[in-house]
């Protein structure tokens, strides 16, 4: 299998599960934070989404500047949906294309002429796309849970979807 396919597959069954952690998202409370040094609720469900937009940088570029970047302004659900499955089908194009070389190329994340890092973009790939996107869903399901907002299972069930009681119940998500 190459790589951008085995990517894909993660991608996939990870997204599932994200687009139930947006669909959550009371956007009515987006001003929402648990701590004040902590991000509003609305700019953290907004960057969940927009993370999966990095896979097309990586695959497609060699970095991502982020000195003119202004985050999306979405103020409902239902336009957070709308594109995070934009996001999302790009992305999966992108790896659906993408040759296996193409992750040991360098990939660089940048600040104007700052390089904050680079790296392989197979790791970039893992690293900042995937296990980024991981990270921010679960501290989004803090702050559901602060809100009482029912929280999404991910890999098995939550106290608040219980949904899952047998392994064959739990390939549901996958």
């Amino acid at each position: 299998m190459k790589i951008g396919e085995s990517f894909l597959q993660e991608l996939v069954l990870e997204s599932e599960v994200t687009r139930r952690y947006l669909e959550s998202v009371p956007f009515e409370q987006k001003e929402f934070k648990p701590a004040e040094k902590s991000e509003t609720l609305g700019r953290l469900a907004i960057h969940l989404a927009e993370i999966t937009a990095w896979w097309v940088s990586c695959l497609q570029n060699d970095k991502l500047d982020f000195i003119d970047f202004q985050p999306k302004d979405i103020q409902s659900t239902e336009e957070l949906l709308s594109y995070f499955d934009e996001l999302l089908a790009e992305a999966k194009t992108a790896l659906s294309k993408v040759n296996d070389s193409e992750f040991d190329e360098n990939w660089s994340m940048t600040y104007g002429d700052e390089v904050l890092f680079t790296l392989p973009k197979k790791q970039v790939a893992r690293v900042f796309c995937m296990n980024h996107m991981v990270h921010h869903r679960a501290q989004l399901g803090v702050y559901l849970r602060l809100l009482e907002v029912p929280v999404p299972a991910v890999y098995g069930p939550s106290a608040d979807d219980e949904a899952v009681t047998t392994i064959k119940d739990f390939s549901k998500f996958f």
